[in-house]
């Protein structure tokens, strides 16, 4: 006899022990189990936090049948940030070519999920709630860090240079990592690619965002204090087809 699966509530934080979960849980992923860490980490307590925590919007995901925030997801209008002064990810990356594109943004970030909840309906169940907040604010263009576990960058030359060649952003969405800090992606010229050995080393966000018909911009970013090599993935919602509509809409 077959049983049901997990119900979940998704919602946006709106107290301030409904944030702290939301932290909780990125200390337990982002922390203890990729080794990152931050100014104001708060280690004492188990929570993963910054200064732009108290501008996002965090949407959650609750295991209906326990009450615990199992996914996160962090949001950031294009309005709030241009009150802000900046996004995110401006430390990383020029966003210039979105800001004077004159369309509605939405940075994305601090995406997660427990471990025990990998590879079920959670993210499913994120999708839609991001969806649903896409449509209500009449978003155009969703983008943000995503990253691969390490720093290496030799070890990452396959996974890298194939985004770099088979996913770089058109000249109209093509966000830049700052000078400063700039990683080339292509690594591995097109003829010595490893299609298949490339995107075994992909994380699974960034291939769902590349089902979608998100791109890269170009260069990557080291993020030692994370742990993390980071790409910037960008979805032009105007360019998604019928297809992806319906995939990211959760139909």
């Amino acid at each position: 006899m077959a049983t049901a699966g997990p119900s979940f509530t998704v919602k946006l934080a709106s107290t301030e022990a409904e944030l702290e979960a939301a932290q909780r849980l990125r200390y337990d992923v982002f922390v203890r189990e990729l080794g990152g860490g931050g100014a104001l980490v708060d280690h004492e307590a188990g929570l993963e936090k910054d200064r732009f925590d108290p501008c996002f919007d965090h949407m959650l995901a609750i295991d209906d049948s326990t009450g615990e925030t199992i996914g996160v997801y962090r949001l950031l209008p294009g309005d709030r940030a241009a009150e802000l002064g900046q996004f995110y990810s401006e430390d990383e990356y020029d966003l210039t070519v979105l800001k004077q594109s004159g369309r509605k943004l939405l940075e994305l970030g601090r995406s997660c999920l427990h471990p025990d909840y990998r590879g079920g309906t959670a993210m499913y169940h994120l999708w839609n709630g991001l969806a649903a907040y896409v449509a209500e604010r009449q978003i155009d263009i969703l983008f943000g860090v995503a990253s691969f576990h390490g720093t290496d960058v030799q070890d990452l030359a396959q996974p890298l240079s194939m985004l770099h060649h088979n996913h770089l952003a058109p000249p109209d969405l093509r966000v830049r990592a700052q000078p400063a800090v700039f990683q080339a992606m292509d690594l591995v010229s097109p003829d010595a690619l490893d299609r298949r050995a490339a995107m075994v080393q992909v994380p699974s966000l960034i291939k769902a965002y590349l089902r979608l018909g998100g791109f890269v911009g170009e260069g990557a970013y080291i993020d030692h204090a994370f742990n993390t090599t980071d790409v910037c993935l960008i979805l032009d919602t105007a360019r998604m087809n019928e297809r992806q509509r319906r995939i990211y809409g959760g139909a």
